[in-house]
């Protein structure tokens, strides 16, 4: 299992790309889902005798304004609730669009960090249990991951004075997870073979690590590992600062640079995993940590300004 979250580290892509029916849940800026949808429709009806224009969505949304839409693609303008239902009926959304629609635009349109990170959340929740609702995710395979109860569940092992006693495990988690949610993630460890349970004596050890599956849904592993930054951020306000160790740099790099920054990363996080993993075969640990390492880019480049 210790290879397992590198392993989706390893899978994790941006599968976004431009589609010529453009589908919502592609996208993580409403702006850019609307322009391609204009265009989308557009592109349809550039032969017929009544091309679709900004005119027909407004009348199609019953606004008064011809260029409503023009505006609010350009970011001169925000959606209100109420707007957001009219553009939803505008795009032909049924209720489940809808109700995504409006959580990618709350999310789009809050300034508070925070806040857009409590958006995100609720919108990428919605958006994988839609999809193994509607068959686009196997459940199967989305349930040999464990979530980040498992994970720190199956840490857990290397830990001194763990009984697996659920309610000692919810006290141990800290509250964060219910009885029932831990006791679905301890047995499907079990389970799969991560935590063996001894028949006799109940006792749970680390059972034969295995690997990711093959075709890991990308929703999966965006979902797992925001639950993990999530759990950082948590921390930030609920632990004292001799408890953590945050910290962040920010910095213009070229791309080598940053590539180079990447590799080294990747290489400190298998060298404290191998270093951590000969420590627990020689002693128990105290508490269980999560460590983040996150390197992600915050400006456009340049370069694409400069045409």
């Amino acid at each position: 299992m210790e290879n397992q979250l590198s392993q989706l580290n390893q899978k994790s892509t941006n599968s976004m790309g431009s589609v010529l029916s453009p589908v919502l849940s592609d996208y993580m800026d409403y702006r850019l889902f609307l322009a391609d949808f204009y265009r989308f429709k557009k592109d349809q009806t550039r032969n017929s005798l009544r091309p679709y224009t900004y005119a027909i969505f407004s009348a199609a949304a019953d606004i008064k304004s011809p260029n409503y839409l023009k505006m609010i693609i350009e970011g001169k303008r925000n959606l209100s609730m109420d707007m957001v239902s009219k553009f939803s009926r505008a795009c032909g959304f049924n209720k489940a669009q809808s109700d995504e629609f409006k959580m990618l635009v709350i999310f789009n349109q809050e300034e508070d960090p925070a806040d857009r990170n409590m958006a995100l959340k609720k919108l990428s929740e919605y958006r994988v249990e839609r999809k193994l609702k509607e068959g686009e995710l196997d459940r199967r395979v989305f349930e040999k991951v464990p979530n980040w109860i498992g994970w720190i569940i199956y840490a857990l092992c290397d830990q001194e004075g763990v009984s697996f006693e659920i309610p000692q495990l919810k006290k141990l988690l800290r509250g964060k997870a219910s009885e029932s949610e831990i006791t679905q993630a301890l047995d499907q460890l079990i389970m799969t073979g991560e935590l063996n349970k001894d028949i006799e004596t109940g006792k749970i050890s680390k059972g034969q690590s295995t690997d990711a599956p093959d075709e890991i849904p990308t929703a999966l592993i965006r979902k797992l590992q925001m639950q993990l930054m999530y759990l950082g951020l948590e921390s930030l306000y609920q632990d004292g600062a001799n408890e953590r160790e945050f910290g962040s740099l920010t910095l213009s790099l070229t791309e080598k640079e940053f590539e180079e920054i990447r590799f080294k990363l990747r290489q400190m996080r298998k060298s404290l995993h191998k270093e951590n993993s000969i420590a627990r075969m020689e002693s128990k640990g105290e508490r269980v940590y999560q460590l983040n390492l996150q390197l992600f880019p915050v400006t456009n480049p340049s370069k694409i300004f400069d045409a």
